[in-house]
Formats: structure tokens, C-alpha cells, sequence
């Protein structure tokens, strides 16, 4: 141990002989602890967001006290703090709007409160994105405990892929192909337990990034939610944070910019999620790591996509937990990582991923033989979108990956949703679909609406994909030839917000190129006719999350929650 219990942060709430300490001391002893049970131990919070209205967390609750439990064998003392639950399947417009209103929350439940080391439990998309940026900024020793992917999704002696089969089916539905039957059979099959997507969604994707950047245990990550290792794991994340605490293992000795590059060079070897992009930016600059939208791009051009699971591949998470895991495939991709970044058990990445085998090559394909040579997601520059866009190019049919077709613009999603689904409604496959208005500001919080619908009479003809670009997100389970995060969004008056119908786009992305064919005479009249729209809300958070958003390139973190000088230390009287 490094420290001493008179040097730990709680000490100066529980440890010292004054009034203000009396008063601690005798509040928890209301509570019915001995005060053996703090004396002189590490206090560790325990950052739990579960929820009754959030089935990826519905163990999480019994996973708190297997945390508990480790905490206890370790010599530490626990305490349960509980945070916004955001429940992607049901939150509206978007649990995106609420991501650093958790960052928020995590930074001061720890800072106001004795808290030496925290364990972050959670896993829906948004979730472990919040939690580490607020638990960065706080800058205590911190731990994640991944909600880990549910079990295989099942059909007719087949499987089933949340997310990325609810949109297959859905289309198949709208094109009279199944029954109605036929969809609610779907819909009991698709989502067998707790825990997360079990395809490569955000909440897999981010998962896998806390894992590659240090935060989690050794193949943590992986590990399918009622799987029993699960509670295992949860128990030696307790103690684990116990040991972080003494040995003073902070963020910063984690977070370098070498270990964000591990992160990205993970996520585009597994063909994660394009929301991972947004979140790995707001997280790397909490921790003062000045990470810019091209270097996605660079480390895509130099890593292949090596895990089969869908929406790009062909498996699930369960398949990929059987074939090795988080650490078979972090140890496979060790050539292109680099090893010698610490992680919260004290160990290097690569003592922590050294022999791990991987046993099914199919799903965690070698270097040699990859599902594709680049990684899955790029980012793409153009008149169109000046600060990037992203699109995740191994979900989309190869042929739309150079295409220039005539656009058919929606101003609103209300709007869009309306005209896809009329019968007679213009439009061809080589239309391009644009969306506006979609973005953190114009949604508001840049909802999932980029996986815009093929409009039906296509459905019906056969058609599965087309170009569709918005200043939306879309979720990470969706495919497709999408362009999503516009920057500027059209909301602020970027250059999506002057594209008619009619006007030709160009996607090259072998070129990395998104181009609006209008000169730039005419743009500038557009430009300057343009109005901006009315604020999207009156009052409460909505008003502070516009006055703070940044754009998509930069995160979408709040401006005044950037990496400080020093930390932030209350002061107690």
C-alpha cells in the first residue's frame, strides 16, 4: 500500500476529531454500521443504474452486492449510490439528451460525498460513456463492471440479433413477406434475458472500449450477463477497487493518449458502433487527451476488422464470449495495440490478455484472413459536412460505397416518416435519402434516427439499401449505407441545412468524400436565406444542454465540463 488511512479522501469527512466528523460518524452509525465497519477503510462508492424501466440493468441490482461482498473481503466499505438509469428502449426522444446529465450526476456523487474509489456498474449505451467521463473528472480511483450482452435471440431453431433483426423483420413485414404472427413470434424470441444487445451495438461496443482502454477487469467485458462468471467478476471488481485505492491508481495513470488509441484500434477491429466515435471523444477529453475526428479515420486505414458479429458480421456476443472472448481478441490484435498501458488491476494490457487463446477462428478471425482490411467505421469530409461525418462502411452493400444519386430531403423526421410509407411516392434506389434537423441541437440530443426507412414502394420492390445522410446517430445494431453526424448540424445553420430535393450527392468512400453538387454561388444564396429555427426547449435541462452541446466532432460533451487544472475539493464546515 502506498497510502496511509489518515491520507485517504474520506478521512477528512470520517477520520478527524472535530464536530462536522461527529456528526458523519454518528449518522452512519444511525444507519446501523459499527464504526469498525468504516475506521480507517477506503469508502467505496458504488455508481449502480438500475432500473425497473431498464431491462440491459435488471441484474444490476444483485450485482451491487456481489460488488458489495468483494468490497468487504478487501477491507473496504461500500456504499450503494444510485444514478440515472438511461434506458435506451424507452427513454424519448433519446437517452443521447442525458449522457452528461449522468457524467454530471457520477462527478458529484463522488466529489460531494467521502468517497475514495468508485465502481461504475453499467452497460446500455450511454451508460458507460456517462460514467467514465464522470468519473474522470472527479479523478478517484474507478472501476467499471460491464452489464454484459444477453443471450442469443432465437427463431425457429435459428437465431435472432436484437436490434439488427428487428429492422431486417421489419422490413420484411412492411414488404407483406411475414405475417403479423410471424412478427409477434419475433418479438418473443428477440430478447431472451437481461443484459444488453448481443449483437455489436454501442452498449457491446463501448463494453469492449472500457475493457481496451484499462477500466475493466480482464475479460470482463465479454462475459454474457446470467452468465455466472458475471457475478464472479462483479465480486473481484470489489476488491480490485479496494487495492486501486490504496495504490492510488487514478484515471489519469490509465487514460493516455496511447491507451485511447488501443480503444479505437479495438473498436474498428470489431466493427463497433458509430456512436463509439462521439462518446471516445467526450471520454479522452475529460482526461485532457486532445483527440480529433481524422485520427478514427487514420487508425481505420491501418486496422482490419477481424470479429464476425453482426451487424457486419455474421455472429452474436455469445458466440464471440465462446471463441475466446475479449481477451483472445484483444491478444490477436496485440501487434497493433499497445501493450504496455496500465489497467486497473495494476497489470499491463498485455500481461493481462498474454495466452489467451482464441478457439473458433470464424468468429475472431486472424490478422491474415480478416473479415475486411480496414476497420469498420470511417469518417468522411465534403462541402456537405466541413467538420465530418461518420459511416460505418462494413454494414453497407459494397456497391453504394461510390454512388451519386439526386436527393430527396426531409426537413423533419415527422415529415420523413410520412412520406417513406406512401404509395406513390418519387423515388428511385439511387435516390439519396437526407434527413435535417436530427443533431444534438435539432433533435434535440441527436437521436437514433439515421437508419432512415427505406421508403415502401422500394421495400416492396426488393431494395434492402440506399445512401441516407442526416445529422442524426443511428444505433450501433443498425447497417446499412448510412452517413450519420453531419457537422455542422442543419439546426445551427450547417451545410445540411441548404440541400434540396433535386440536388446531386456524391459519396466516395475509398476517398473518404461526401460532396453536395452545387456551386458555391448558389450555396451562398441558400446560406444567406436561411433562418434559424426556433429553440427547441422553454425550460429546465433541455435549456442547458443547448446552451452547453458541443457538435458531434467535438463529443457532444458541455463546454464547461472540459478537463480542469486541478481537482475540485469541497470543503467541509
Amino acid at each position: 500500500m502506498t497510502k496511509r488511512a489518515e491520507e485517504l479522501r474520506s478521512h477528512r469527512w470520517l477520520g478527524v476529531e472535530n464536530l462536522r466528523s461527529f456528526g458523519h460518524r454518528s449518522r452512519l452509525l444511525q444507519i446501523g454500521y459499527d464504526r469498525e465497519d468504516f475506521a480507517g477503510k477506503p469508502v467505496i462508492g458504488i455508481v449502480n443504474t438500475w432500473s425497473d424501466i431498464n431491462p440491459c440493468h435488471a441484474h444490476l441490482r444483485t450485482r451491487a452486492d456481489e460488488v458489495k461482498r468483494g468490497v468487504w473481503q478487501a477491507g473496504g466499505f461500500p456504499l450503494e449510490l444510485p444514478a440515472i438509469s438511461l434506458a435506451e428502449t424507452f427513454m424519448k426522444p433519446t437517452t443521447m439528451l442525458y449522457r452528461n446529465l449522468l457524467a454530471m450526476e457520477t462527478e458529484e456523487l463522488i466529489r460531494s460525498q467521502p468517497i475514495d474509489g468508485a465502481v461504475l456498474l453499467g452497460g446500455c449505451d450511454k451508460t458507460i460513456p456517462g460514467l467514465l467521463m464522470g468519473a474522470i473528472s472527479a479523478r478517484v480511483p474507478a472501476i467499471v463492471v460491464p452489464a454484459g450482452p444477453m443471450l442469443r435471440g432465437t427463431l425457429r431453431g435459428g437465431v435472432l440479433g436484437s436490434g439488427s433483426d428487428t429492422w431486417k423483420y421489419w422490413d420484411e413485414l412492411r414488404a407483406g413477406r411475414i405475417t403479423d404472427d410471424d412478427w409477434h413470434e419475433i418479438e418473443g424470441g428477440i430478447a431472451r434475458s437481461f443484459g444488453t444487445c448481443m449483437t455489436m451495438g454501442t452498449a457491446a461496443t463501448m463494453m469492449a472500449i472500457a475493457e481496451a482502454l484499462g477500466f475493466t477487469l480482464p475479460g470482463a467485458s465479454s462475459i454474457p450477463a446470467p452468465d455466472s462468471g458475471h457475478a464472479r467478476m462483479a465480486s473481484e471488481s470489489g476488491r480490485c477497487i479496494v487495492e486501486m485505492v490504496w495504490e492510488d491508481r487514478t484515471p489519469d495513470r490509465i487514460v493516455s493518449a496511447a491507451a485511447v488509441d488501443n480503444a479505437i484500434r479495438a473498436e474498428q477491429a470489431l466493427g463497433g458502433s458509430t456512436n463509439a466515435i462521439i462518446h471516445v471523444l467526450a471520454i479522452a477529453r475529460r482526461a485532457g487527451i486532445p483527440l480529433q475526428l481524422d485520427r478514427f479515420d487514420e487508425i481505420a486505414r491501418e486496422v482490419p476488422l477481424i470479429a464476425d458479429i453482426r451487424p457486419s458480421g455474421r455472429f452474436l456476443m455469445e458466440d464471440f464470449f465462446y471463441a475466446g472472448g475479449s481477451r483472445a481478441f484483444l491478444n490477436r490484435l496485440s501487434p497493433l495495440l499497445d501493450l504496455a498501458c496500465l489497467t486497473v488491476n495494476g497489470c499491463t494490457l498485455g500481461e493481462n490478455v498474454a495466452g489467451a487463446q482464441v478457439w473458433n477462428d470464424e468468429v475472431i478471425r486472424p490478422l491474415s484472413d480478416p473479415v475486411a482490411d480496414e476497420g469498420g467505421t470511417v469518417v468522411l469530409r465534403g462541402n456537405l459536412a466541413p467538420d465530418g461525418a461518420v459511416m460505418k462502411s462494413s454494414a453497407a452493400d459494397r456497391r453504394l460505397l461510390r454512388h451519386r444519386g439526386p436527393a430527396l430531403v426531409f426537413e423533419s423526421y415527422d415529415e420523413m416518416a410520412a412520406a417513406v410509407e406512401r404509395e406513390d411516392l418519387d423515388v428511385t434506389a439511387d435516390h439519396v435519402l437526407v434527413l435535417k434537423n436530427a443533431g444534438p441541437q435539432g433533435g434535440p440530443g441527436m437521436p437514433e434516427w439515421g437508419m432512415l426507412p427505406i421508403p415502401l414502394p422500394l421495400v416492396r420492390a426488393g431494395v434492402r439499401d440506399m445512401v441516407r445522410i442526416s445529422d442524426a446517430r443511428m444505433s450501433g445494431t443498425s447497417y446499412g449505407a448510412c452517413i450519420l453526424h453531419v457537422a455542422p448540424e442543419a439546426y445551427v445553420g450547417g451545410p445540411l441545412a441548404y440541400v434540396r430535393t433535386g440536388d446531386f450527392i456524391e459519396l466516395d468512400v475509398a476517398a473518404r468524400r461526401l460532396h453536395l453538387d452545387v456551386d458555391e454561388a448558389e450555396l451562398a444564396r441558400r446560406r444567406a436565406a436561411w433562418r434559424a429555427p426556433a429553440p427547441r426547449a422553454a425550460s429546465g435541462y433541455g435549456v442547458l444542454f443547448a446552451a452547453h452541446v458541443s457538435q458531434a466532432n467535438d463529443g457532444c460533451d458541455f463546454d464547461v465540463a472540459l478537463a480542469a487544472s486541478a481537482p475540485r475539493e469541497p470543503e467541509i464546515h
